[in-house]
């Protein structure tokens, strides 16, 4: 099944009367979603115990748990050590996700510096490797690393970079920024061919089956000409885009069933829901049809 949640917490959880981390999968249950991204960003500080507790609550409403991985991994880097504090950084994120019943974790590879980018990949994919061994020593073998898509130009992780990176083991999976991809391409998402194309190409280098499946983050986001992604937007925004509704019924078409996670400013609870409500309607346009 298709599964829509938010990254983090939405303005509307703390106005709802949530204080605590703990009380997530209430919060999404009553907001009638179905995934969720813990965030960390900033590190992996969630206990083991805090962990396995929220993966409860999520377990028992039947919601999916996936995290984001600490911002400052950098595969691609020239320094070693840099490398090699990403392969723990990898190792606390893959620790945290376990014990919260989740097996995705979302990685960006990092930049590209002053190399060109042929260079930063091959580096970046000696470092996945390099994670691929470490996750299987450590017994986090069902742990599934998702590259993720990058907005700005100055990062590794255009679409086939990505996709290239998911060819180092089957277990990867891309995390597909719609966003984040059309504000690298300037704003050249916007019809349901668009994103066929997007996916043939998914197809094409994973294989159907791991295509249906694969990771997405989606949000409107603002770009420049000169360095790409700018910042991230609510779906009140009619300017920069992407809109989703296309998406979804190609989605639908294909009979894909990915984790779908809204990283919009603030809104990203609800921005969730229209999303799914908008899967819902294709779903429904194409039964009658």
């Amino acid at each position: 099944m298709i599964r829509f949640g938010p990254a983090g917490a939405a303005d509307s959880f703390a106005a709802m009367g949530y204080k605590k981390t703990a009380q997530m999968p209430e919060y999404l249950e009553k907001m009638g979603l179905t995934a969720f991204e813990y965030q960390c960003g900033r590190g992996v500080r969630i206990t083991d115990e805090a962990a396995r507790a929220l993966g409860e609550g999520f377990r028992q409403r039947d919601i999916a748990v996936s995290l984001h991985a600490p911002y400052y991994i950098s595969m691609s880097s020239l320094d070693e050590e840099k490398r090699l504090g990403s392969l723990r950084y990898i190792l606390e994120s893959a620790r945290a996700v376990t014990a919260m019943g989740g097996r995705r974790i979302v990685i960006h590879a990092g930049s590209t510096a002053k190399m060109p980018r042929a260079d930063a990949l091959e580096l970046a994919l000696d470092t996945f490797r390099r994670a691929i061994a470490a996750l299987d020593e450590a017994g986090y073998s069902q742990v599934i690393p998702c590259p993720e898509v990058m907005g700005k130009l100055g990062q590794l992780g255009d679409l086939s970079e990505v996709l290239a990176m998911c060819g180092v083991d089957e277990r990867m999976l891309p995390c597909i920024d719609f966003g984040h991809l059309n504000a690298r391409t300037f704003g050249t998402l916007r019809t349901q061919a668009d994103y066929a194309a997007v996916l043939d190409a998914i197809e094409n280098a994973i294989g159907l089956d791991r295509a249906r499946q694969i990771h997405c983050h989606f949000s409107k986001i603002e770009y420049t000409q000169n360095g790409g992604e700018k910042r991230h937007l609510t779906f009140a925004d009619t300017i920069y885009g992407p809109e989703f509704e296309p998406l979804a019924e190609e989605f639908y078409r294909r009979g894909y069933s990915p984790v779908v996670i809204c990283e919009s400013a603030g809104t990203q609870a609800e921005d969730a829901v229209l999303m799914q409500n908008a899967y819902q309607k294709a779903s429904l346009a194409g039964e009658k049809a």
